[in-house]
């Protein structure tokens, strides 16, 4: 799981913030599932929920990392937000909104 963190004062590359889109776009996936199992795939939520948390704030160091873990815990539990990528959001938060900044 570490080859896709960048750490906080590590100089992004180009090929490092790829990465780390095509990470998120797997894990947005990944939390799209429960739509294909009626039933279980909602209660997969619960099991996928603190996962998914705790795997974007690992990716996303300081402030957007911790917002970012809790808005997918919630966005996971809440039935009928699972379509929200979040984990993409989050990277063209990071790489694209806040980096014109």
């Amino acid at each position: 799981m570490n080859e896709f963190v960048i750490k906080s004062g590590q100089k992004t590359t180009d090929r490092s913030k790829y990465r780390l889109l095509l990470w998120g776009l797997l894990l947005d996936a990944v939390g799209m599932l429960s739509f294909t199992i009626p039933f279980i795939g909602a209660f997969s939520d619960i099991i996928w929920a603190p996962i998914a948390g705790l795997l974007l704030k690992s990716m996303y160091k300081g402030t957007i990392g911790k917002v970012g873990g809790i808005v997918v815990f919630f966005e996971e539990l809440l039935p009928g937000t699972d379509v929200i990528p979040t984990f993409t959001l989050a990277w063209i938060y990071t790489y694209l909104i806040q980096s014109k900044k």
